[in-house]
């Protein structure tokens, strides 16, 4: 199961909106329908958004009639526009916008074009081994037959790639330790209800469902051993900003001294 994926010079996204209810994937080979996509949240997540916006921008630039490479590089920035405003709050979009403009050094057109679609496809690959790699560094802290409590989403769907606060539990599967999980609901979207139950069902590691609002009592219980999350973005300070209620689990988690930890690529860093 993949979030995103290039398949024959064709963008297909797995279309979250409809999760857990439908799989429903989509083959885009406009650049168009990829900025909709995104603003739709069909595409979702900063580091998915990342990688959807790298592989629209050479779509668009592989429908480009032009041999002019002046003419060709105007009409381009049109395209990236377009994704520059499609989810302004993804630090990850901006990134791969400049890695993707910078990938434009080409003489012809024509291997601008197929720098662009090597350039999306170095930086999928670079975010899925970043996140495996922070997966398995943060697997190291979870003990065996530990309850970890996460919020919101942030497995395969969001990063298309290893996942940042599921890959951790994922990981820690693969090593072998017996983990359990409590998924917030996440409201108003739900993304933990209907995304982050679904993907660790997926899995096959026990998931059970709570309120938002019941976090404190499950700490106050003792039945949570630590707090994972994922992060929209890290300031240089290491201050995190992140789905609404995040905070709260923070300041519930220090109250009861149950270990809190945010797992995230460095690209979140601002």
């Amino acid at each position: 199961m993949r979030a995103v994926e290039w398949l024959d010079g064709k963008l297909r996204i797995l279309d979250q909106s409809k999760l857990p209810w439908e799989q429903t994937f989509a083959d885009l080979d406009d650049y168009r329908d990829v900025v909709l996509a995104i603003k739709d949240m069909r595409v979702r997540g900063a580091p998915a958004i990342g990688i959807a916006a790298a592989y629209g921008i050479a779509l668009g630039a592989s429908a480009i009639r032009t041999a002019n490479k002046d003419e060709f590089l105007v009409l381009l920035n049109q395209i990236t526009q377009a994704f520059a405003v499609s989810r302004p709050t993804a630090v990850n979009l901006f990134q791969s916008i400049d890695r993707m403009e910078k990938a434009t050094s080409g003489e012809g057109v024509s291997e601008v074009k197929r720098a662009l679609v090597n350039e999306a496809k170095r930086i999928h690959r670079e975010e899925i081994a970043a996140t495996r790699q922070l997966s398995q560094l943060g697997a190291n802290l979870v003990k065996d037959g530990f309850t970890l409590l996460t919020h919101c989403n942030a497995g395969p769907l969001a990063t298309a790639g290893y996942g940042t606060a599921l890959g951790v539990i994922k990981a820690a599967k693969e090593q072998g330790k017996r983990v359990s999980v409590l998924a917030t609901e996440t409201r108003p979207l739900l993304q933990g209800a209907r995304l982050t139950t679904w993907e660790l069902k997926q899995e096959g590691i026990p998931v059970t469902l709570i309120t938002d609002s019941m976090a404190g009592h499950f700490m106050q219980r003792r039945r949570i051993d630590c707090v994972v999350v994922g992060a929209d973005r890290i300031a240089a300070n290491g201050d995190v900003a992140n789905k609404i209620g995040t905070y709260t689990l923070a300041v519930l988690a220090s109250e009861n001294d149950i270990p809190f930890y945010v797992a995230a690529p460095t690209s979140t860093i601002d």
